[in-house]
């Protein structure tokens, strides 16, 4: 349990000190696309964590980012609502016999499609949640919804890459 802990914690600073220090700062497609990988934090959660605590994570996680980018309570706010859908996007999503409660949230345990389903539908919510709240007006709609949709896509592919990288399939299980 110490280990899972002290594993999420340090995820956390890692994935929060990437975003800030490298991504923030890489211009992909003229600023059309903006990732934001600090989020893999929040879904890379154990699927049993009592909902409370998704809260308080997702939250911290998003003010943390928030300090970083002098954007009060933009990032807070999307992921507060990402993190307030998780355990919904998770029963929808589960399968018929339910979670064991050695899974994890990732595609190694189980499964590119689960976890491309599971991760581009909160992915999606954070990016329009931020990006409606950033622009604000409904003149560029299109555009804030185009950023969004390329936005989470590299996003995605980003954790999922990042996955292959970082877990070792042995391991698993």
């Amino acid at each position: 349990m110490i280990r899972v802990i002290l594993n999420n914690i340090l995820r956390f600073v890692f994935l929060l000190l990437v975003q800030a220090l490298i991504v923030n700062r890489v211009n992909i497609l003229d600023g059309l696309m903006l990732p934001f990988v600090y989020i893999f934090a929040i879904l890379m959660l154990p699927l049993h964590t009592p909902r409370w605590l998704v809260l308080i994570i997702a939250f911290a996680t998003g003010l943390a980012m928030d300090m970083f980018t002098s954007t009060p309570g933009m990032h807070a706010s999307a992921c507060l609502v990402m993190g307030f859908l998780q355990p919904h996007v998770q029963s929808v999503l589960s399968p018929r016999e339910g979670y064991e409660f050695t899974d994890k949230p990732t595609v190694q345990s189980l499964g590119l499609t689960w976890y491309a389903m599971f991760a581009s539908v909160l992915t999606l919510i954070h990016h329009l949640v931020l990006f409606n709240i950033e622009y604000f007006k409904f003149e560029g709609l299109a555009m804030t919804l185009l950023t969004a949709l390329v936005s989470a896509l590299g996003t995605l592919i980003l954790m999922i890459v990042g996955q292959y990288l970082i877990f070792n399939p042995k391991k698993q299980g």
